[in-house]
């Protein structure tokens, strides 16, 4: 992971609150961060691929369900950049995170 990648990555609103989630949270699907960003699949999956691509996140499947998760191999820095900016932009997602909290049908049940 290089510093451009990051910052280009971040550069874009959906990708950097999808980041800032997934930090919050630990690991989100994509019926989620659809609900906690309010957009479409088609459109919250291609950033996912851009984040996956760039080296940001990772995936686990779970039955039906896949899950994101901020890369275990991230350099510390780039771990810090994420929790710091995290930490000192709350509000950013803070509408993104009520909204996923009032998610029916979450993961673990029958989501989306």
């Amino acid at each position: 992971m290089d510093a451009l990648a990051l910052f280009k990555s971040l550069a874009d609103e959906t990708r950097l609150k999808t980041l800032l989630l997934i930090t919050a949270k630990g690991e989100l699907c994509v019926c989620e961060l659809m609900a906690a960003l309010q957009d479409t699949q088609p459109k919250v999956s291609r950033h996912l691929a851009q984040l996956r691509k760039a080296g940001l996140l990772s995936d686990r499947r779970q039955g039906q369900w896949v899950y994101y998760n901020l890369h275990p191999e991230l350099p510390e820095w780039c771990l810090r950049v994420l929790q710091q900016t995290h930490l000192n932009n709350q509000a950013c997602i803070r509408d993104g995170l009520q909204l996923l909290e009032k998610m029916p049908n979450r993961p673990g049940s029958e989501c989306c």
